[in-house]
């Protein structure tokens, strides 16, 4: 039997072959080389906003939405949460109203946990939960008893503050069913915030009081599946005589706003990193950056020469920003953070790179940052989502 000849191969196809692979190769190269120049999110916004309708500019037209001065905002998903003292609106990013409800409140707070939105009176006894653009879950203090705050995790869960007779405050946990599964009840610290961690194991409290005859403020941690009765901690970390002014945690250590510093607190007690304001007064901050936080720092308390600064989960100072006008409002989500001046709003990333400007804000007063790079801008009658380029 005779051998084969071998079938010579086409050159063509060798080049192509060639040039094909490397595109593939230069192409991973630029990937690599270029990850965080890249901006994957304009295509998601490009997906999500694309049957809105926009005007001649190419953004999403403004509309009117029912509230008054007192009025407090978040995002839930897209839609727009407006929380007032006649009650809640729910409005999609070109205005229809999703949700209505009336009913009074002194002192409304909104906050949002994953796909679900929680409103209160803060200081009065009413509170709700709404998801899927209607209410789920009501609660009304006992016997009246004042509900001081409220979080809500991203697995849903609900946690609340609350007066109670003869203490000084009490915490209770609830589960995404809204059953309660841990109650923490203390008498001899007044208990001002409580959050739970990230994945819902961990509630931890901001309280104040004396140790040793000292005023201090204190951070304490429980599990929530704790099987042992009382209510000792099972860490705490001391802030001494530094008040706390806010927590927050969607990530990594528990972020803790104070009036001196800001601290990153770890669920065993221990320290994960510290920023100190060096004397400066603290005019602005969020807390809701995807690995970071930003604080909108000034030498003196009035006046609108400020540094805007973001911090790191270690308590690194990774960016400062130094800024003559006076900031409005700033807000931060995923990889940005926005800041509104009297008639510009500039939306950066977290090492305070320039993303984008707008000119003309149309009044706004309060700007709410999303996490694919788009701002809701909120005027005293008017909101409209902001699309960047």
């Amino acid at each position: 039997m005779g051998v084969k000849p071998e079938k010579k191969s086409n050159p063509l196809l060798r080049l192509l072959a060639f040039l094909l692979t490397a595109a593939l190769v230069l192409g991973a190269v630029f990937l690599v080389a270029n990850w965080q120049k890249l901006n994957f999110d304009s295509i998601k916004r490009y997906f999500t906003y694309r049957s809105l309708s926009k005007n001649e500019n190419g953004q999403v037209e403004s509309f009117s939405y029912d509230g008054d001065s007192d009025s407090v905002f978040a995002c839930l998903g897209d839609d727009l949460l407006v929380c007032s003292s006649s009650g809640v609106r729910l409005y999609s990013p070109s205005g229809t109203p999703w949700l209505e409800q009336n009913f009074h409140m002194d002192h409304p707070a909104a906050a949002v946990g994953g796909s679900s939105a929680l409103v209160y009176d803060a200081g009065g006894s009413d509170l709700f939960v709404y998801s899927n653009r209607e209410q789920i879950f009501s609660y009304s203090g006992e016997n009246g008893l004042p509900v001081l705050s409220a979080s809500l995790s991203a697995q849903g869960q609900l946690t609340i503050v609350t007066q109670a007779s003869g203490l000084k405050g009490a915490v209770t946990v609830y589960d995404n069913s809204f059953q309660p599964i841990l109650g923490v009840n203390l008498s001899s610290r007044f208990v001002t915030d409580a959050i739970l961690s990230p994945d819902g194991k961990t509630l931890a409290l901001a309280t104040s009081g004396q140790t040793d005859g000292v005023y201090d403020s204190q951070i304490s941690f429980y599990s929530v599946d704790r099987t042992g009765g009382g209510n000792d901690p099972d860490a705490v970390y001391s802030l001494g005589n530094n008040t706390v002014l806010k927590l927050s945690w969607p990530s990594g250590p528990l972020r803790v706003l104070g009036e001196n510093t800001l601290a990153l607190v770890n669920p065993d007690g221990s320290l994960a990193g510290e920023y100190s304001y060096n004397g400066r007064y603290l005019k602005g901050c969020s807390l809701d950056g995807d690995g970071f936080c930003t604080l909108l720092l000034g030498k003196y308390r009035a006046g609108t020469s400020a540094q805007l600064v973001t911090v790191d989960l270690t308590g690194t100072e990774t960016a400062v920003l130094s800024l003559e006008e006076q900031v409005l409002s700033l807000s931060s989500s995923g990889r940005y953070l926005s800041v509104l001046t009297a008639d510009t709003m500039d939306i950066y990333t977290q090492d305070l790179a320039l993303y984008h400007t707008a000119q003309g804000t149309q009044g706004a007063r309060k700007v709410l940052q999303r996490a694919d790079g788009s701002v809701t801008l909120i005027a005293g009658e008017t909101a409209r989502l902001y699309l960047p380029d």
